[in-house]
């Protein structure tokens, strides 16, 4: 697929520029000191996101490539997706889900300041074999033996996931020094997101409408089942390693909503020949927008089934606030579910939660 015409214009640039820093901005404000030390106390629940994050979602991205024959420009993007971490909408959809926020924060928070890491490790494992596939293509398109290879920029992605995780520092300072205005970046940040891939959309459709129609089925395939594999995968994994159902939900969430904004800087600043850049952009905006739409449903399934131990989990803090941290609350024998009935961290038999 041949995007002719310039997907984004200078103003699109600037206003994807601005939404990012607000987004990040938005997930700084929402970190505390406290929310790095969390992620030492709640070791087991970070070490099976990144297994989620980092083992399993890059894995699928380039699976679903492989399998579907994405063209070379399409299955790095999506690769890159799948080796983004999660952002500030994982722990709005977690919270909605009845999830662990801290622990959602907490692998938020691990999962950027790990990608530094470990994008360029994955990149380089996953997206080799389309980079050559490019290279090929550009020789053949050259007509000469020699061509200029395309290789991915390793260190071009690295400078980007530093420069947007500045106004992640900028927005903790904030949350030091105002908590009410950071309060409202937080707050702000998932709206204007929604938002902006919305506008993204909308005038993509304006000026290429023929670009729905252009796009293959595969490739909305993919930005579609990427998400829903990993909502799939991150939940079973946390399953499997025996978590408990607030814990399942909040990884199954971070696993399978990537931090699209992200996306679109290291693309914009790291892929500077236009074909391949406007694919791999029109690819993320697409991703951006049917990860909101299945999330929500996802979202609404988890905070349905997740009622009842979100309830005993809610009436356990109030209890220990009341009555102290020691404090047990007794339930009758059967009361509780197997699921939730030999939670360590809540209570040492089925009968008592604390």
């Amino acid at each position: 697929m041949e995007i002719e015409t310039q997907l984004l214009h200078g103003s699109d640039q600037i206003l994807l520029g601005l939404m990012i820093f607000v987004i990040m901005l938005g997930m700084g404000a929402s970190l505390t000191v406290d929310d790095f030390k969390a992620v030492g106390r709640r070791p087991r629940g970070v070490l099976i996101g990144f297994l989620s994050q980092f083992g399993v979602m890059p894995f699928i991205a380039f699976s679903l490539a492989v399998i579907l024959g994405l063209s070379p420009a399409f299955a790095i993007a999506l690769i890159l997706i799948g080796c983004l971490p999660g952002g500030t909408t994982s722990n709005m959809f977690a919270y909605f889900a009845r999830g662990s926020v801290a622990l959602s924060i907490s692998m938020t928070t691990a999962s950027t300041i790990l990608a530094l890491l470990m994008m360029p490790i994955l990149l380089e494992l996953y997206a080799s074999g389309f980079t050559r596939q490019i290279s090929e293509a550009m020789v053949a398109a050259d007509g000469t033996a020699t061509g200029s290879d395309f290789v991915i920029p390793t260190m071009n992605i690295v400078g980007s996931l530093v420069l947007v995780l500045v106004p992640v520092g900028l927005g903790m300072i904030l949350r030091r020094v105002s908590p009410g205005w950071a309060k409202t970046a937080e707050d702000t940040a998932g709206f204007v997101a929604i938002i902006v891939i919305l506008f993204l959309l909308g005038t993509a459709f304006i000026r290429h409408g023929g670009l729905f129609l252009q796009t293959p089925w595969q490739v909305y395939f993919s930005v579609i089942f990427v998400g829903l594999l990993g909502f799939f995968f991150g939940y079973w994994v946390s399953r499997l390693f025996g978590v408990q159902p607030l814990f399942q939900r909040a990884i199954s969430l971070e696993t399978g909503i990537q931090n699209g904004p992200v996306s679109f800087a290291i693309i914009l600043l790291s892929f500077t020949e236009p074909t391949i850049q406007d694919q791999m952009i029109w690819l993320a905006i697409l991703y951006s927008t049917f990860i909101v739409i299945t999330s929500s449903f996802i979202t609404l399934y988890l905070r349905k089934r997740g009622k009842f131990d979100w309830e005993v989990h809610r009436n356990t803090v109030v209890h220990n606030r009341l009555f102290g941290g020691e404090y047990v609350t007794d339930y009758p024998d059967g009361f509780l579910p197997p699921r939730i009935a030999h939670d360590p961290s809540q209570g040492s038999s089925p009968s008592q939660i604390r």
